[in-house]
């Protein structure tokens, strides 16, 4: 073959290849970003050694915080989707909120923000929403998680009801502060999302 068509043919392979890659952006809080783990055991880094095996024109980019708010989530986002330009966004905030007591109505603006400027930016949304303990009271707990669900209703965004289905209250699953999950549970983290990311990738 000759090198002037060799070159060209690299050359739209590599088209071809950025074409197909698409990255997928996680912003979260400290469930996410694998607080009192190490950062391989974290159900992130986990979706991402699936992916390099199942699908391996995604790319993982985890900008979780630990402690991170709705409105601290919605403050970053534009900066990163600036930055990474992603097809996909995973939203996993309003644990912290809710720990806080902060007003559900707050939270639901604040993740309908983020979701309008994912859509803005090109980017599919996927929410994974959160339910509190009982002893937050059950008016506060009902109202809090209706935010999710409402979302995903009025909004027609992918939702994941609970993400710590199996997992929250479980003895041997959460770790010494019962706030979050251990090791073990990471896996099971990743199971509860898989049925709902897995079509969209």
């Amino acid at each position: 073959m000759r090198p002037w068509l060799l070159s060209g043919c690299l050359g739209l392979l590599l088209l071809v290849q950025n074409a197909a890659a698409g990255t997928l952006l996680v912003v979260g809080d400290s469930i996410s970003a694998a607080f009192g783990l190490e950062t391989r055991q974290g159900w992130v880094s986990l979706l991402a050694e699936r992916l390099q095996r199942e699908a391996p024109q995604w790319q993982v980019v985890n900008a979780s915080v630990s402690g991170d708010t709705s409105a601290g989530g919605l403050a970053r986002l534009p900066a990163l989707l600036e930055d990474h330009r992603p097809q996909l966004v995973l939203i996993e905030l309003g644990g912290n909120d809710g720990l806080r007591g902060q007003p559900p109505a707050r939270l639901q603006q604040n993740l309908a923000g983020m979701i309008a400027r994912s859509r803005e930016a090109g980017a599919q949304v996927v929410l994974l929403g959160m339910r509190l303990p009982p002893n937050y009271g059950q008016r506060y707990a009902s109202a809090f998680e209706k935010v999710y669900l409402d979302l995903a209703q009025k909004k027609e965004v992918p939702l994941v009801p609970f993400f710590l289905e199996g997992v929250g209250g479980v003895a041997g699953l959460m770790q010494a502060d019962g706030i979050h999950p251990a090791a073990e549970a990471q896996p099971i983290l990743l199971e509860n999302l898989w049925p709902t990311l897995r079509p969209l990738l």
